[in-house]
């Protein structure tokens, strides 16, 4: 990919990440989310060595989070050996520790509760859902697996009917405009690895069923409070509020999105669940594995997600980074790091307009200066 604001050849090959980053719009909706992936193929890895991340583009950073058509403004932090800064433009917050809602940056704390389970040996990646959830999906669907909603290679489609009480349904309202008898029921067998929030509902359920714990609730005993992530939490059903200070001023936001992208959180919280996640802290080595395995559909994949559920791209040199993008409430977010965890970049803006184009771009020339 050529990058006019980066000189450096070691430039980041990516592909769909606004794809990737969009929260369920409304869960009504009949065809796929919004910011729709690009076509571009994912690459292959190209040379023979892997090398740790080049210094910080800054001149390219501060082209970046200069106020213009994309976003008003931006919080950038990048932390590692030899780097740790925290910038903010615009009428951002210059508090570092500001809180902001995380959007699909949700899921991996998702997956991340999702994999313990199985390295305790609750269920396996490959068992169906329907075992765990009996009777929450509809009994002519073909089985889907734990590490097919993970991967995003279920198969599932969209809901084709409105949720009851579409303003701030339940988790359980949702799934049930998914499987109403209305819409159809998931490829079989799926040909296609499609990102779609509606995995993560159910995984939501499951993390529950097995638990006998509410979600929210199983992810601060697993990942906040070990970490230490005083600013990270799924607000309560109704609470539509942003605590103090906010990275952006605060816009009421119903958290109905729960497993999918419900969570609020900030910069230092989510570097230091990064870091964790990749350097093995929070999964066993088996199931650590998992994030940086990839589905064999994610060969041809828009966005290429692996059984972990982690975006994966790649420097030109062969260097893989991995994380996840987020939109909620007009903020848009990344979190990338390096497979190691040594190098960790997150950023925050508040978006002007919806373009997936230019926030697709947006990302991908943050993650060239960061690494």
């Amino acid at each position: 990919m050529t990058n006019p604001m980066n000189s450096r050849s070691r430039a980041a090959r990516w592909t769909g990440l606004a794809g990737a980053g969009a929260a369920l719009v409304a869960v009504c909706a009949t065809t796929a989310p919004a910011f729709a992936a690009t076509t571009a193929t994912r690459p292959s890895p190209v040379g023979s060595a892997l090398h740790g991340p080049a210094p910080v583009d800054r001149q390219a950073l501060a082209r970046l989070m200069a106020p213009d058509d994309v976003a008003n403004g931006t919080m950038v932090r990048i932390t590692g050996p030899g780097v740790h800064l925290t910038e903010t433009t615009g009428q951002l917050s210059r508090d570092p520790a500001a809180y902001f809602r995380i959007g699909s940056i949700t899921k991996l704390f998702t997956s991340t509760v999702v994999l313990q389970l199985v390295g305790e040996g609750r269920f396996a990646m490959d068992t169906p859902v329907q075992e765990i959830l009996p009777g929450t999906l509809p009994a002519g669907w073909a089985p889907i697996t734990v590490r097919q909603l993970l991967s995003h290679t279920s198969g599932l489609g969209m809901p084709c009917v409105a949720p009851e009480n579409p303003g701030s349904p339940t988790p359980a309202a949702v799934v049930a405009a998914l499987t109403d008898p209305k819409c159809p029921a998931p490829q079989s067998p799926v040909t296609v690895q499609q990102y779609n929030g509606m995995n993560y509902f159910l995984l939501g359920l499951v993390v529950e069923k097995t638990t006998g714990h509410q979600y929210a609730d199983e992810v601060q005993r697993r990942v906040a409070r070990p970490l230490g992530l005083r600013h990270t939490y799924l607000p309560r059903p109704g609470d539509t509020s942003v605590p103090s200070p906010s990275l952006a001023a605060p816009v009421p936001d119903d958290p109905w999105a729960w497993a999918e992208g419900g969570m609020i959180s900030n910069a230092p919280d989510l570097d230091r669940f990064l870091r964790a996640l990749l350097g093995g802290r929070l999964l066993a080595p088996a199931q650590q594995a998992e994030l940086f395995r990839m589905p064999a559909l994610s060969a041809t994949a828009k966005v290429p997600f692996s059984m972990g559920g982690l975006v994966r791209g790649e420097l030109d040199d062969g260097t893989p980074v991995w994380g996840k993008t987020g939109s909620k409430a007009g903020g848009v977010n990344g979190l990338f790091g390096t497979q190691d965890g040594k190098r960790v970049l997150v950023y925050s803006y508040t978006a002007v307009g919806d373009d997936a184009d230019r926030q697709r771009r947006r990302a991908e020339d943050f993650i060239e200066a960061a690494f």
